[in-house]
């Protein structure tokens, strides 16, 4: 793992492949929001992902981009596992005080992409695919508990039904939870 220090506490991600062992599930966390629609309006989902294994850690529905949703994610998925280094894109909710101050007090190192670093979100733009094209795109969400239902259902099945290639066609949860010597097995291309 390579990476660049910047203003002391502050970190960009150059490089950055997974490790394996045990150093691997819940070393670098990664934040990010989408727009789900509904047949009256939008939703917000915040989704924290382990990087390693895409294991989706924690998230969140709300109908507003206020930091308070996003803040109630960080700690679900920090009451799970704290990662050394959580990474985001440089957006106004991760940017707020309420969010960086949570990260400093739990000793989590914070990375955020630079402007045209779109590879660095990668793991998340494959999730938000994923979740879109195989849940989203091909249903009509009437209300809020209806979309949140079917959310839940489908990061469910993501995380421990639906194999990844770049896994080893393991489930994330599989990998999220292996031993260290189960994880050297991961298939990184």
């Amino acid at each position: 793992m390579a990476r660049r220090e910047r203003s002391g506490y502050y970190i960009t991600l150059t490089y950055l492949r997974p490790c394996g062992g045990e150093e691997a599930a819940s070393l670098v966390g990664k934040i990010d929001i989408t727009y789900i629609r509904l047949l009256r309006g939008w939703l917000y989902l915040v989704v924290i992902l382990d990087w390693y294994s895409r294991y989706v850690v924690a998230w969140k529905l709300h109908d507003t981009l206020e930091v308070s949703f996003v803040l109630v994610a960080v700690k679900e998925a920090f009451s799970l596992a704290i990662p050394e280094i959580m990474n985001s894109d440089q957006g106004s909710q991760f940017t707020s005080k309420e969010y960086t101050e949570l990260l400093k007090e739990t000793g989590v190192l914070i990375s955020m992409d630079s402007k045209g670093r779109a590879i660095d979100n990668i793991f998340t733009e494959r999730f938000w695919r994923s979740l879109k094209y195989e849940e989203v795109y091909i249903k009509n969400y009437e209300s809020p508990r209806e979309a949140r239902r079917e959310i839940a259902y489908y990061i469910d099945f993501y995380n421990r039904e639906r194999p990844h290639q770049s896994l080893g066609y393991r489930t994330p949860f599989e990998v999220y939870t292996a031993t260290p010597d189960e994880s050297l097995m991961v298939v990184v291309q």
